[in-house]
């Protein structure tokens, strides 16, 4: 680049717009994990060995913790592995920054492919300022925030940077296309979105506008289809290689996740979806992290027909922008906003809308807006005084972009933590049970029960039939002691979601703390079956198998989550004291041998659960040794004599748990059950 006053005064904006997008994620880089982030990372074993790495393109297990979300997008896995590498820990720091920085590279690939597309229709002098201009209103657009926070969302960001250099390496370097160099990131980008096939739509206009000269009215005119023809056979290569790339990612998963709605009445609601994406890149207000928008049954509703005239005039719109050389970067940028709305307009997933689904096709409205203003500007230049018209232009467009930075930093708070996204949801999506639901989460574990369930009520009204709604109803009802509700809202979340290994995982937990081990093991085993990746799984069934002496059980599955989590202390100590036949110590989700006189008297719960009485009895006398005045110890030894029928030893322990702490209960009570016996 040339150092010229145009590009000295480009620079110079670049690096106000930088230090312009430090500033607004600054307060976003401690942002938490949510939604898909926690079975996609936080609950993800695989992402924590950066050896895991190759297998990552071959293995759509390690994609998730959950069989209905397995898929190959290696990519992203892939970037993960490394932010857990870097942070040595599920640090948001890292993962944050991370996709922070992608956003940049994008960025800076966005403003030299801006630069040499609008070279081809402005003079010299416009087109860095108007590259910088997209650039800056893009990479600051508060919408973008809705992309930047969501971790596993990054997929975005990745296929949009793949996308995008894909396309400035075609453009920026023609004598080097015989070598297809420009068809290695698009294929690398198949293996973070299923998006990249848009690539192909974008290349095929791009040559016809810009290379061939040639006006989309003309397209279907008989002179021009040797062109058409040659165009599309130039581009084979790289399509027949990223549908080959799909194929494989796609014959690696069983089923696409969020596939649910009808696809008729679903497209059609798009059209009106596409005109709400189209009024947030001038008005990014009332974003949501999930909207209540569902799809609309009636075809002839107001909404759609709005839709349908939106998509007839946006079609007009390229066609005659098409025609003219200083326009058609508006027609490319309405298509690139089409094309990349495409792919989640006609697959009927479960959200009709989804506002990080902006982050891509703004690409394409930051030109066509840009250049628009640019041609405006230079137009009516000559009727106002140049020294204030360009103040004023200048002025305006720091105020756009400023406006949106202090957007994106709002939208950064609202993202920090799981209350804050969720109160928002609750507030701008109402009618969203997924919502509502969620929310009801954040008060359950804040303590608040009543809140929690009122909650949950709300959102049943919304999703009657969702099998998460009543695994968490069967939570609260857990801590509100109301055990038949518990019970019967377990059974309803695994009757409404019989294949989800959640449901199962859950309730066996649930079994097991109120003391029924026995009961809680199949609906463990069934968990493990459904899902035997998951870590929690696996440490709950291993809970329960030590709690009911199943050695063998618990070395296999000690065995099973060592072979994908090699380093894993869990597993090691499990494997230990599955061969040793000594039950391991279970503080929440970490297992310990017995160390402490605590862990000797937790030992020997375990042991007198399982009908091990004399071992309960070493248990505790191995507490003694280390605290000879543990009333606790004493008092689980007159428990176990109780059990064997020796009443005199029995008694003799509770009376030493007494002398020790007069307020044991426990130990009063087996005291007066030994005496009552021998009296007998």
């Amino acid at each position: 680049m040339k150092v010229t006053k145009e590009n000295r005064n480009v620079l110079i904006i670049a690096v106000l717009a930088f230090a312009l997008l430090i500033l607004a994620y600054a307060n976003h880089f401690n942002n938490g994990f949510h939604f898909d982030d926690y079975h996609t990372i936080v609950n993800n074993l695989y992402i924590q060995n950066i050896h895991n790495i190759p297998a990552f393109f071959v293995d759509p297990k390690m994609f998730s913790s959950d069989p209905s979300h397995w898929g190959l997008r290696s990519l992203v896995t892939t970037t993960l592995a490394i932010d857990y590498w870097l942070g040595g820990s599920l640090n948001p720091f890292w993962f944050q920054m991370s996709t922070f920085i992608w956003h940049i590279l994008l960025c800076v690939v966005l403003f030299f492919l801006y630069r040499n597309i609008l070279k081809r229709s402005f003079s010299d002098g416009w087109p860095g300022y108007l590259a910088i201009a997209a650039t800056a209103w893009y990479g600051l657009h508060t919408a973008n925030a809705e992309t930047l926070n969501y971790i596993i969302s990054r997929s975005d960001v990745l296929s949009t940077f793949m996308i995008t250099f894909s396309l400035f390496v075609y453009i920026a370097w023609p004598a080097k296309r015989n070598y297809c160099l420009y068809i290695i990131p698009a294929v690398l980008g198949v293996f973070a979105k299923e998006t990249v096939l848009v690539l192909v739509i974008l290349l095929l206009f791009y040559i016809l506008l810009f290379e061939k000269e040639l006006a989309l009215g003309d397209v279907f005119r008989a002179k021009n289809f040797k062109i058409v023809l040659s165009t599309f056979v130039q581009l084979l290569p790289l399509a027949l290689l990223v549908i080959a790339a799909q194929i494989y990612t796609l014959t690696r998963i069983s089923s696409i996740p969020g596939i649910t709605n009808p696809l008729l009445p679903y497209v059609l609601t798009q059209t009106y979806v596409w005109v709400h994406y189209f009024i947030a890149f001038f008005l990014p207000v009332n974003l949501s992290a999930d909207s209540d928008w569902t799809v609309i049954a009636n075809h002839f509703d107001e909404r759609i027909i709005i839709g349908c005239i939106f998509i007839i005039a946006l079609i007009v719109t390229i066609i005659k922008t098409s025609a003219k050389k200083e326009t058609r970067p508006i027609a490319f940028g309405l298509i690139w906003f089409s094309a990349a709305l495409l792919p989640t307009s006609l697959a009927p997933f479960a959200e009709v809308t989804n506002d990080h689904r902006m982050y891509f096709p703004f690409i394409g409205l930051a030109l066509s807006v840009i250049t628009y203003a640019g041609i405006l500007i230079d137009r009516y230049s000559q009727s106002f005084p140049v020294k204030y018209y360009y103040t004023v232009i200048i002025g305006v467009f720091f105020i756009v972009i400023t406006v949106n930075a202090y957007g994106v930093s709002q939208r950064n708070k609202v993202w920090h933590d799981e209350e804050s996204l969720w109160s928002d949801v609750v507030k701008k999506s109402p009618l969203n049970g997924r919502g509502l639901m969620n929310y009801g989460v954040v008060k359950l574990r804040e303590g608040n029960y009543a809140a929690a369930k009122d909650y949950f009520k709300r959102a049943q009204v919304f999703v009657p039939a969702y099998s998460v709604l009543y695994l968490n109803m069967a939570v609260a009802d857990a801590y509100l002691h109301e055990p038949t509700q518990a019970e019967d809202n377990f059974r309803n979340a695994i009757s409404f979601g019989p294949n989800d290994f959640n449901s199962y995982l859950q309730y066996a937990q649930y079994l097991n703390v109120n003391g029924k081990p026995a009961e809680a093991q199949p609906y463990a085993a069934e968990a493990m079956r459904l899902n035997p990746y998951s870590e929690q799984v696996m440490i709950t069934l291993m809970t329960i198998d030590n709690e009911l002496a199943l050695w063998d059980d618990l070395a296999k599955t000690a065995q099973h989550l060592l072979s994908i989590s090699p380093t894993n202390k869990n597993a090691q100590v499990a494997l230990s004291a599955a061969k040793e036949h000594l039950p391991i110590i279970v503080n929440g989700t970490t297992f310990s041998l017995p160390v402490t006189a605590d862990d000797y008297v937790d030992l020997s719960l375990i042991y007198y659960r399982i009908g091990l009485y004399q071992k309960s009895i070493n248990a505790c006398n191995s507490a003694l040794k280390l605290n000879p005045n543990d009333d606790l110890a004493y008092c689980n030894i007159g428990a176990a004599y109780l059990k064997m029928a020796l009443w005199d030893q029995s008694i003799a322990a509770s009376k030493k748990a007494l002398a020790i702490n007069p307020k044991n209960i426990l130990a009063n009570n087996n005291l007066i059950a030994a005496q009552q016996h021998k009296s007998q």
